[in-house]
Order: structure tokens, then sequence, then C-alpha cells
């Protein structure tokens, strides 16, 4: 039996569906990306899965169908992380990463001295380190993703559902958001359903890649074992002809590069 399962889910917005009879597992310890083109159906698979958009099919997480529980227990199995917050109020950072101890808090209790210390130490491992008074509506776009990111990960949730986390991050934090979520996945039994924006990121960061096309799964990829030349083709279903070329760093972990080709179906592959 797998960590979290997905299994004939159909989910839309009107009487034509966005997504049908997607289906796919992932394992504890794991990261899944999504890929796919604007309007592919990403954020619609997210809404599904945490229960904000009504589908069909059916969503398993350790044995528990998600489907049919109430809001509070589904916020202490899965913690989603919208593209935007939707928080409009003046509240310092730390109040924010507070919210996510609220599924384990009864009426009118207020968070421990332990859940307070929690909440600083995500704050840190953001990368927002002594900012805990500041006003959340003063950060940047990438500093109020990383504060949420914080809320998220201090909520004892077992799956985070993550949409597009990096759009508003730079290059650095980028990459250190995902290896935040890496060492989350390590800790404990958990898992982390990521749709990307940057495919590059995804490729370099995730065990496996569902790419989304036409509403349905185009393909299930794993960048560590797949061959370069059936990841290209895929990925060029979705973002136009592309090349897949591996490199080393200056500590020997081989990456990926991912290229722009010429929209030409005889091209070669070429090297670096």
């Amino acid at each position: 039996m797998s960590f979290f399962s997905v299994s004939d889910l159909t989910a839309g917005y009107g009487p034509r569906p966005v997504l049908e009879q997607i289906a796919f597992s992932l394992e504890a310890g794991k990261i899944l990306g999504i890929l796919g083109a604007n309007g592919s159906g990403k954020t619609t698979l997210l809404k599904a899965v945490c229960g904000i958009l009504p589908h069909a099919g059916r969503c398993t997480l350790k044995d528990i169908q998600l489907e049919g529980l109430q809001p509070r227990q589904l916020a202490r199995l899965c913690g989603y992380i919208p593209q935007r917050s939707g928080i409009t109020i003046d509240i310092p950072a730390l109040e924010v990463v507070l919210m996510g101890f609220n599924p384990q808090l009864g009426l009118l209790e207020h968070p421990t001295a332990c859940m307070r210390e929690k909440a600083r130490e995500a704050l840190a491992l953001a990368g927002l380190a002594g900012r805990e008074q500041e006003n959340y509506l003063h950060f940047s776009e990438g500093q109020k993703q990383l504060c949420i990111l914080a809320r998220t990960l201090v909520s004892g949730s077992s799956l985070l559902l993550l949409d597009e986390p990096e759009s508003a991050l730079d290059f650095q934090y980028r990459y250190r958001t995902m290896q935040l979520l890496r060492n989350w996945v390590r800790e404990k039994e958990r898992a982390v359903l990521a749709a990307l924006h940057d495919p590059l990121l995804a490729l370099n960061s995730c065990d496996s890649l569902l790419v989304l096309a036409n509403g349905r799964v185009q393909a299930l990829l794993s960048p560590a074992g797949d061959p370069p030349e059936e990841m290209e083709r895929q990925l060029s279903a979705v973002y136009g002809a592309v090349s897949l070329h591996r490199c080393t760093d200056r500590s020997g972990r081989h990456q990926w590069v991912m290229l722009k080709e010429p929209e030409s179906s005889d091209r070669k592959r070429g090297s670096l």
C-alpha cells in the first residue's frame, strides 16, 4: 500500500472537467513535482486533494480516505500552500506561523510556549530569523511564501501540497526551499506534492515528476532513473523542443541542465 495515492480523480469548475481519471501514488520520504503548461490542471489537482474542490475519485493517505473527512481532520493530515495566502490584515510573522497549530488547539485555546518556540525555529529554517514581530503585509511576495511555508511545516501534517512555492523566490531561496522540504520529509513519515513552475528546479529537486497535459497524466518521470531521451520527449510536449544534459557541480553532484532547442524534429542532441 502506497503512503499516498490518487485513483480515478476527475475535477473541474463547471460542466467540463479540467482533469479526468488522474491516478498516481507517492511513497513516504519522497517529493513529487507536478509539471504542465498553464491551464493544465496543476492547481486544480492540489485543490481537489485538499478538499477545496469537489471531485470524483479517491485520495488515500496512510490508509485513510480523505474524501468525507471534516475540514479540521483533513487539516491535521494535509497542509496546503496556495499561490497567495489570502492574509490581508496587519499581523506579525510569528502569529502567521502559529496559525499552523490551529488544528491541534481547542476552542479559545492559545498556543503553548513550546509551540511558540517551534514557530520561531520554523521561521529561522525558512530564512526569516529575527523577523518574528515584523508585519507580514510588509514582506515581499517571496518572504510571504517563506512565512506561509514555515506555518505549514509546524502544522503536524503528513502531506504537504504546494502550489508553485518557488514562483516569487530568487534563485538561492528556490533551492533552499526545496532542500528544506527534502529535510522535512526525511524526519518522519511524510511526503510532498508540489506544482512547480520551473522544470529545471523540478528535475533537480524532486524524486519523481507527474506531467499533466490535456486533463490527463501524460507521463510519470524519474529524473534519477529514466533515459534522457524519454524525458526530453515528454518535456518537449509541454515546453516545446528541449534537450537535457547532465553536468557535475563542484561537489561532484550530478545535476540536469535543460536547454531550449529550435523547433525542429530532426535536431540532434548536443553536449555542453
